[in-house]
């Protein structure tokens, strides 16, 4: 199954949902429905997301596995709280 894409590749704004289908029978639902706020993050991003949360939330066992300082993965952190308060 494909990635679901996140930004418009004509005008690099975020895309929304526009229909959702049920491939056993076939219902389908239409609308405008934003994309929540995980997926909204760059795929990097929800990587880093989804280790912190199997780490634990352990910012010391991330820097051990990203190979990268404390102080850089807590600002990874940081960067990463911004863009989903916006």
């Amino acid at each position: 199954m494909q990635k679901l894409p996140i930004i418009c590749p004509s005008c690099s704004n975020t895309l929304s949902v526009s229909q959702l289908a049920c491939g056993i029978c076939a219902t389908t639902i239409s609308g405008d429905y934003l994309l929540p706020p995980f997926l909204r993050l760059s795929a990097e991003d929800q990587q880093f997301v989804l280790d912190f949360i199997i780490s634990g939330g352990s910012l010391k066992e991330m820097a051990i596995k990203l190979s990268k300082s404390y102080p850089t993965v807590r600002n990874m952190l940081d960067d990463i709280i911004e863009k989903l308060n916006h």
